[in-house]
């Protein structure tokens, strides 16, 4: 059960991180950083820990998309680095969830870091909007502040 769990989570993770900036749906938020990637991914992880949070899970998706590229017939390198944070509030799940039981389905809540191979040296932080309205908007904003933050926009 727990490695069915981290598959359907990686498998989110890599549809966030699979679309470039440029690319990406209304839905997914990415600011851009020109910085060391191990910094931006640490500021990611400080964003969230400072305000009181637990890092859940931290998953390193680069690393397993190029020890998995051979085995898929990838022929192409994506990423540089890329990661993804995933934590939860209980104090912000609560309130959302009190609000529409069925928003149990947007948490844990997840930050990404990633840096292209195309585009070294600019390292993208974001996250997938929630939709608007039934408490939602403020996991929208807390995801917010802490990508501007981590991104320093």
């Amino acid at each position: 059960m727990k490695y069915a769990f981290l598959s359907a989570l990686a498998c989110l993770a890599v549809s966030l991180l699979s679309a470039a900036p440029a690319n990406a749906s209304e839905d997914v938020v990415v600011y851009t950083v020109e910085a060391p990637f191990a910094d931006v991914a640490s500021d990611v992880n400080d964003a969230i820990v400072n305000r009181g949070y637990l890092v859940d899970y931290h998953g390193l998706i680069g690393e397993m998309l190029k020890r998995t590229a051979a085995d898929v017939g990838a022929s192409k390198t994506l990423y540089r680095n890329a990661e993804f944070f995933q934590f939860c509030s209980a104090v912000v799940s609560r309130r959302v969830m009190e609000q529409d039981a069925a928003n149990i389905a947007y948490c844990p809540y997840i930050l990404f870091v990633y840096e292209t191979e195309d585009a070294p040296g600019k390292v993208n932080v974001g996250f997938r909007r929630l939709p608007e309205g039934g408490g939602r908007d403020e996991v929208n904003t807390l995801l917010d502040e802490m990508a501007r933050e981590a991104s320093g926009n």
